[in-house]
């Protein structure tokens, strides 16, 4: 009697700027990843921003091309989702583009900015009474990555960092971490 063997599932380590293969499904393990497009100019646009657990794939979407762009080092398992968990991917991206386009529709540098550290402390940090805890080197997200993310320019997201560091809106808490202030 012959056994059958499931097929081994695909598990890759990746690096900063890697690119996972279109139009597979993939559930990080470790690490962050970026969905993104472009538009007409060439000029990039984010569409999500995922962490372990997350599931993430292209395969759903009407742009092209859309590249899943690790922010950090990722590990990523690729996976044959449920229905019920394609459907949760499906409403999870949603909200995500939705809440990144909400953010990057705040017409000040200094709100936007301050909007989209929030909202990655909420999505990817510790929430506590003080404030939500980051950690940006874990994310990889550089002053440059945060520009692209929120519409903004490198030279006035480094201003901006400063500025909130200055006003006591951001607070370093250790070598690699930051404390976003509530208002």
């Amino acid at each position: 009697m012959a056994t059958s063997r499931l097929p081994q599932a695909l598990r890759l380590t990746l690096l900063p700027h890697d690119v996972l293969p279109d139009g597979l499904h993939w559930r990080i393990q470790d690490g962050y990843i970026r969905t993104a497009s472009h538009d007409e100019d060439g000029e990039s646009f984010t569409l999500g921003l995922w962490g372990p657990g997350d599931w993430v794939t292209n395969a759903y979407s009407a742009l092209r091309p859309v590249e899943i762009q690790c922010l950090s080092t990722v590990v990523v398992e690729q996976g044959h989702p449920s229905e019920a968990e394609i459907l949760a991917f499906l409403h999870h991206q949603i909200r995500n583009t939705e809440e990144l386009f909400e953010i990057n529709r705040v017409r000040g540098a200094e709100s936007r900015l301050l909007r989209l550290l929030r909202w990655i402390g909420i999505r990817f940090g510790q929430v506590s009474s003080r404030g939500y805890r980051l950690s940006l080197r874990d994310m990889n997200l550089t002053h440059q990555a945060l520009a692209e993310i929120c519409g903004l320019t490198r030279v006035t997201v480094t201003k901006t960092l400063n500025h909130f560091k200055r006003l006591g809106l951001l607070h370093q808490v250790s070598d690699t971490d930051l404390m976003v202030s509530i208002p």
